[in-house]
């Protein structure tokens, strides 16, 4: 069973604001979930259709799942973790930073191509979504356990740091042409607007993903995918 209370308490952790005041989040899945549950993430509830054999575990029917869950179809599974403690800033090997990344969806790829990457810490503007967004959650399909996240003012950031600071321009420098090196932050900008006036002035060196179409008719690329694009670039040297 699971009480009115409780998923009062759940629901609510849609919501950001409800997120940071509790220090919540929710995860879905019984593949999230054990990532989370194999990581030094602090489980509080398990509520799911079937046993994970953890303390926690709530056995619910699929109606009451799906009173909780933000998915349309629900997957088995929903469990509330503890955000974790914020842990310092590191400015050395590759970082990545977004400015102003808004969409769920995208946050989650990038969280996943920085695992698959090896880039242990993405530093995100307070602008772009949080990371413990539901949808966020989802996307990362358990990659948020392997990178650390920092939101921080991103301009001030970037004006302090003692590494080449490369920005995703379409006027930049051809990136298949150019030499990466193995430290720098990568930055990349908002989905409609690209990278803003105020940490353009920060950036050290502006690089560009080529266009090869016939008519060059493409306006931009997806910022994940020219995310995945940059980051195999640094990492190929």
């Amino acid at each position: 069973m699971i009480s009115k209370n409780q998923i009062k308490n759940i629901t609510r952790l849609k919501q950001k604001k409800y997120r940071q005041q509790d220090g919540l989040f929710i995860a879905e899945g019984r593949k999230v979930i054990e990532e989370f549950l194999n990581s030094t993430f602090k489980l509080v509830d398990l509520f799911t259709t079937e046993t994970f054999d953890v303390d926690q575990e709530v056995i619910i029917s699929e109606n009451d799942l799906k009173k909780i869950s933000c998915l349309t179809t629900p997957n088995k599974a929903l469990a509330v973790f503890k955000i974790p403690e914020d842990l310092s800033l590191q400015s050395d090997g590759l970082i990545l930073a977004l400015d102003s990344v808004r969409d769920p969806g995208n946050l989650g790829t990038i969280i996943r191509l920085c695992d698959w990457f090896g880039v242990d810490q993405l530093v995100c503007s307070q602008e772009t979504v949080d990371c413990y967004n539901p949808k966020v959650v989802q996307a990362t399909m358990g990659s948020l356990t392997r990178v650390v996240i920092h939101y921080v003012d991103l301009e001030s950031y970037l004006q302090k740091v003692d590494l080449p600071v490369f920005g995703a321009f379409m006027e930049g420098k051809d990136v298949y042409k150019s030499k990466m090196p193995k430290a720098g932050i990568l930055v990349l900008g908002n989905e409609a607007n690209g990278i803003s006036k105020a940490i353009e002035v920060c950036v050290t060196d502006k690089i560009s993903i080529p266009r090869f179409g016939a008519l060059q008719a493409t306006e931009s690329l997806n910022v994940a995918t020219a995310g995945a694009i940059l980051l195999s670039e640094f990492r190929r040297g």
